[in-house]
């Protein structure tokens, strides 16, 4: 994972959304996901008896069922130190591995960035 100190406006909506998520909702993770078109997506952690997704991997099955083609960038917020290599998986698919994935603290601060930035 790479410092990533300054951020550029609109990845810092990504993480604002992210982390707004997490917290309105009550859950464990945050995520929001930016697609070719500037659109974003936001989730949160789901945790039915029938269905476990992480934010991340829900903001983009979201993307894609809305019809994106491509990711400009990923946000999470969370109190884990990384993104699971399924998470990276699932906007790799969508993104590429030029797309970056921004890991942020429950307080905003982002750690850090998987991908390039």
């Amino acid at each position: 994972m790479t410092e990533t100190p300054d951020l550029d406006p609109e990845d810092r909506k990504i993480v604002t959304l992210a982390r707004s998520t997490r917290a309105r909702n009550g859950v464990p993770e945050g995520a929001a996901v930016r697609d070719e078109t500037g659109r974003t997506y936001v989730a949160g952690t789901v945790a039915l008896d029938s269905l476990r997704l992480s934010a991340l991997r829900t903001a983009v099955a979201m993307a894609v069922a809305s019809g994106a083609k491509s990711l400009e960038a990923a946000a999470v917020v969370t109190e884990a130190e990384s993104v699971p290599d399924e998470d990276r998986a699932a906007v790799l698919d969508l993104g590429g591995p030029e797309t970056p994935v921004l890991v942020a603290s429950p307080d905003g601060t982002v750690r850090g960035s998987v991908g390039s930035a």
